[in-house]
């Protein structure tokens, strides 16, 4: 019997091996395929979540996400706002925004592209500060942090 589970062991690891050798090519093709797949999506966390809003003007667009609370077992007290700047963006930029479409502006922001400098006035005590505001390939990016409650 020792030597049934020896040789069946043996015989196991040999096929996995070989398994491994005929599928390594095609992992490539493989990975990017399962990652098309309809429920597979990017995290908001990274992604900055779903555009809620965009304010389209003549030489730039202004696209504003969803709020993102998620975190791994359920959501978080502490989030952000994601507003992405598209387009011919001028030096300065001084928006008023609406973030959770209630017909009340909740912050401004003022951008000085050329110092990298960013300063927000909240308007909403929810709207707690600027998290990160860089510039990207498309644009401007900033990320406003917030509080849920």
């Amino acid at each position: 019997m020792k030597k049934v589970k020896i040789i069946a062991g043996i015989s196991w690891a040999f096929l996995c091996l070989i398994m491994i050798i005929i599928l390594f090519p095609g992992l490539n093709s493989f990975s990017v395929s399962v990652s098309k797949l309809p429920f597979m999506k990017l995290n908001p966390k990274y992604s900055g979540g779903e555009i809620a809003k965009q304010m389209i003007t003549a030489s730039c667009t202004l696209d504003i996400r969803k709020p993102v609370f998620n975190g791994f077992f359920k959501e978080r007290n502490s989030g952000f706002v994601q507003l992405d700047w598209h387009g011919t963006i001028p030096e300065t930029i001084k928006d008023s925004i609406d973030y959770d479409n209630d017909g009340n502006k909740d912050f401004c922001v003022l951008i000085d592209r050329k110092d990298s400098k960013t300063v927000l006035s909240p308007f909403n005590k929810k709207v707690k500060g600027v998290i990160i505001s860089t510039p990207t390939s498309y644009g401007w990016a900033v990320r406003v942090g917030l509080d849920k409650n």
